[in-house]
């Protein structure tokens, strides 16, 4: 009998050591994760002030003397430009294609490439260039590049893990980064969730779950805490829709897709065009014709070509005014498709949406709509586009329906995005964003020996250790 205690005591202490070992190891791989997350939410918060206040700006000035915009235009263009081009040009963009090309390049044998896409100076590149792009008026948003912000201080806290550190997965950590960047950037928990799952791993999620959701809710949280309780958008009137609106739907949903993959295909045309600048000042050229191309939309025809257009989506769904002439939607296509050739720092996410909503506003004049439906046909609109664009109908509606708290027109939605992603592969099988990662893969892997694997086998295995 004394045997058997004594077995069952030493089980028991055994038992409790594992125990307090697992935790604490389980606490010291959630630990970098928490950290970046909070940074995250911080930071979020803080650029998102900074470009709401280059906004108000660039409206205060157009309200007063908008020829000036001549002037401020172009300059801000070659201002944020040059700031990417000498300090870091992989800040270029909106920042999702780097952040995808990181994932794939996650290895040590990749580390120092990944160090060109995600990086302290990356950060500060970002902010600032883009900052000043929207003070000038230039069509860009902020999503995409709080995402590589985001991935940027995950990676970054992952670097400074001290030698004695348990190993974690740079992989795992610049995912979580990039799905807490967008869910504090727009308030979209979920959003980020199935983004970091459709767009970003093309993979199985078991391998990281618990640091993604952890993740996720502390920066949204962080934002939450300092915005206070807010939705991207609003609550817009969406009662008593009638079933007959489907067919609507699935016009605007041809529409937006069509419109959205065609933009993406247009840039992606200039980019490969622009390859012939090879002079600085051919390219410096190039940013001040663009600046003053936006300039003059804006003072001859319609100073909504400014900016995100965030303020064109909320006035569609929260005024009686639910038409849109003609030539918004045009006007919110041209714009980044001007702006982003340019090569600065801007994300393509809210330009997107704003597009999108001009193009359910124009269509839904079309119908014999009430405002509700009118507003539905515009949030359509939104999906469609940003779909067309980023070729991911789940992180599309999920982000529009967190945006606007609109759980009951999901199905109309869903249906959408589905339509949008068809029509987007008939006009190219590859996402605008993919085909941006695989050049930015391409250029940082240019100087690898043929038959290097860009893709390492060893993150794989330590994922695998870690589940």
């Amino acid at each position: 009998m004394r045997i058997l205690n004594y077995i069952r005591e030493k089980a028991k202490s055994h038992y409790e050591t594992f125990e307090h070992s697992n935790l604490k190891l389980n606490v010291l791989n959630a630990l970098p994760f928490w950290i970046g997350a909070f940074v995250t939410g911080l930071v979020a918060v803080m650029y998102a002030e900074l470009f709401s206040l280059a906004e108000k700006g660039t409206h205060y000035i157009y309200q007063n003397e908008k020829w000036m915009f001549f002037i401020i235009t172009p300059f801000c263009f070659a201002i944020a430009w040059f700031l990417v081009t000498k300090y870091a040009p992989y800040a270029r963009g909106s920042g999702i294609p780097q952040v995808s090309a990181s994932i794939d390049l996650s290895t040590p044998v990749h580390h120092l490439k990944v160090n060109k896409l995600l990086s302290l100076r990356i950060i500060l590149v970002k902010i600032s260039s883009s900052l000043i792009m929207i003070f000038g008026g230039g069509v860009i948003g902020r999503e995409g590049p709080t995402i590589q912000i985001s991935a940027a201080i995950f990676k970054k806290i992952n670097d400074w893990l001290p030698a004695w550190y348990p190993k974690i997965s740079k992989r795992n950590m610049i995912i979580t980064g990039a799905a807490a960047g967008l869910a504090s950037a727009f308030n979209t928990p979920l959003g980020g969730i199935v983004f970091a799952i459709e767009e970003l791993t093309k993979t199985h999620i078991r391998f990281f779950k618990s640091a993604l959701l952890t993740g996720v809710i502390i920066a949204g949280l962080t934002a939450l805490n300092l915005f206070g309780p807010y939705l991207y958008i609003g609550y817009p009137k969406l009662d008593r829709i009638a079933y007959g609106i489907v067919f609507a739907v699935m016009v605007v949903a041809l529409f937006s897709g069509l419109a959205g993959s065609g933009m993406g295909q247009i840039i992606l045309w200039i980019f490969k065009k622009k390859k012939v600048l090879k002079k600085k000042s051919s390219q410096v050229m190039y940013v001040l014709a663009c600046g003053l191309i936006i300039a003059a939309l804006a003072y001859f025809i319609d100073g909504r070509v400014f900016g995100s257009g965030k303020d064109i989506v909320v006035n569609a769904l929260f005024t009686d005014n639910k038409e849109a002439p003609w030539y918004l939607p045009i006007l919110r296509i041209v714009g980044p498709i001007v702006s982003f050739s340019t090569g600065i720092s801007g994300g393509i996410f809210a330009p997107s949406l704003s597009a999108g909503a001009s193009v359910g506003a124009f269509i839904s004049s079309w119908f014999d709509h009430t405002d509700a439906e009118a507003n539905l046909i515009i949030l359509c609109g939104m999906v469609g586009f940003l779909t067309g664009i980023t070729r991911s109908p789940f992180t599309s509606s999920i982000l529009v329906i967190e945006m606007a708290n609109c759980h009951n027109i999901i199905f109309n939605l869903m249906l959408t995005a589905l339509i949008a992603n068809i029509i987007s592969n008939l006009v190219s099988r590859r996402s605008f964003y993919d085909n941006l990662k695989v050049q930015y893969i391409s250029e940082v892997t240019a100087d690898d020996p043929p038959g290097t694997k860009q893709v390492g086998e060893e993150e794989k295995k330590m994922d695998k250790e870690m589940e």
